[in-house]
């Protein structure tokens, strides 16, 4: 009979350098599991999604008469009321929808402050 202890130190060998390539690669080398490329992708869409909004918050502001006014109010207003006034002001409300956007209405103030 064929003695298997050549066996045992491949299969060692091979178990501990699966497992340091697993580390080495989710360590350093941009591996990730499928939930976290899933995630990263769904953040990505939504951050695009709300680039292509801000130029319709950004058109809807110029088309309100009362555009210079609330700009004021926004340029005098902290930082934590802005997105809440331009949402009230019904920039950040897409059309189809009947509710504002807060995130269109973040990026949209960035955008608007270069008018500050």
């Amino acid at each position: 009979m064929i003695s298997m202890e050549w066996l045992k130190p491949r299969l060692s060998g091979a178990a501990v350098g699966a497992v340091a390539l697993a580390i080495v690669g989710f360590t350093w080398g941009g591996w990730v599991t499928g939930g976290t490329a899933e995630q990263r992708a769904a953040d990505q869409a939504k951050l695009e999604v709300v680039a292509a909004l801000v130029p319709i918050c950004v058109e809807q502001s110029n088309q309100d008469p009362q555009v210079g006014e609330t700009l004021a109010q926004l340029r005098d207003a902290s930082s934590y009321q802005r997105s809440d006034m331009l949402m009230k002001a019904g920039w950040a409300t897409m059309p189809g929808s009947s509710d504002p956007n807060r995130n269109v209405a973040k990026a949209c103030i960035e955008r608007l402050s270069e008018h500050f």
